[in-house]
């Protein structure tokens, strides 16, 4: 009998130890990342052809214009490419443009969940990892939640997870309540 799977590697866990029994390819990634990152790219390009556009139509456009246009397009895209959070048994990891930072998920020792205008949730393994990430990336992608949930909880239970545990467990269930809400609107319940 095969595994089940779902899209882009997503699979499901089966009973048996704290991750259950893995498939091969049990590494789970944001299915928003390749989305995102088109869009910064048409951002960045759209920004810079309408510049040159703009330059064109009042007729200075010139080399060096064009020189100064194309950075700035690419800061553009530098400043809204996001992060790409994958998660595997145990371990989760948030992958920048130039810097992969992870965490041991069943070794966490503290999750800080910081809300204002970027809500963020970091979290800090025993080994001294540490990630920063939009805990909307989480909510988003339910499967990458339930990685880290998991090892939260085994952590927990090996007496490692000291603080943070309830406002992880605040995430899980907002996820629960939006995914219950999107089943009864979509059968018409709601």
């Amino acid at each position: 009998m095969g595994h089940n799977r779902t899209r882009q590697g997503d699979t499901g866990a089966v009973a048996g130890g704290p991750y259950g029994q893995e498939t091969p390819d049990a590494t789970l990634s944001d299915r928003s990342w390749a989305p995102d990152v088109r869009a910064a790219v048409f951002c960045a390009l759209a920004l810079f052809g309408l510049v040159l556009l703009i330059d064109w139509a009042n007729a200075t456009l010139s080399l060096v214009r064009l020189c100064l246009w194309a950075p700035l397009s690419g800061l553009l895209y530098l400043v809204l490419h996001p992060v790409r959070v994958t998660a595997g048994p145990g371990w989760l990891a948030v992958r920048g443009l130039v810097r992969r930072r992870h965490v041991c998920t069943c070794l966490l020792t503290a999750v800080r969940y910081s809300e204002g205008v970027a809500a963020r949730l970091v979290l800090s393994d025993s080994l001294g990892n540490r990630v920063e990430l939009d805990p909307q990336i989480l909510l988003d992608n339910p499967l990458l939640l339930h990685r880290l949930d998991t090892g939260a909880r085994f952590a927990l239970d090996a007496g490692l997870l000291r603080t943070g545990h309830t406002e992880l467990r605040r995430l899980v269930e907002r996820a629960d309540n939006t995914v219950a809400k999107g089943v009864f609107e979509a059968s018409d319940l709601y």
